[in-house]
């Protein structure tokens, strides 16, 4: 999962100046993108192992460029700096996860109620429908017994 970070976010966390990261975009050693409002954004985990050197003898360079606080310290400082915004990119996540869960228990339980409603009301109108019906029944055999009787009686 790739986390991006403004670029004037992603300097402070790395304490490095604007120059030295656009200076590093176009070298090409930083994964960026750019939004539609112009912004630039840094790839934050590939972004900060590319900060890190990978030789002894850029350790001693970027020591000597770094004044106050310690290479190692400002790279501690940044990865936990980080690390704090995973977690609360997390803790973000969970809890859109467990509202999102939520929504859908209480929509499935409001479905489930509908359902029962509805299959209540089928089975009082198939009771209906079938009163009817033997109700139809029972009137055509009366009035074939009364039209028989009648036409006996016409007849007779």
């Amino acid at each position: 999962m790739q986390t991006f970070l403004k670029i004037d976010e992603f300097c402070k966390l790395v304490h490095l100046e604007r120059e030295v990261i656009e200076g590093m975009i176009e070298r090409g050693v930083l994964n960026t993108k750019t939004e539609e409002d112009g912004e630039i954004y840094i790839e934050a985990s590939q972004g900060t192992m590319s900060i890190v050197p990978t030789t002894s003898s850029n350790l001693s360079v970027n020591m000597n460029a770094l004044p106050g606080e310690s290479f190692v310290e400002k790279t501690i400082g940044t990865i936990l700096n980080l690390h704090e915004k995973v977690l609360d990119a997390k803790d973000e996540t969970l809890d859109v996860l467990r509202n999102e869960n939520k929504f859908l228990k209480e929509a499935l339980y409001s479905m489930q109620e509908l359902y029962d409603e509805d299959r209540k009301t089928i089975d009082t109108l198939t009771a209906q429908l079938k009163h009817s019906q033997e109700e139809i029944e029972f009137l055509k055999r009366k009035y074939k017994l009364m039209w028989n009787k009648a036409v006996e009686n016409f007849n007779g």
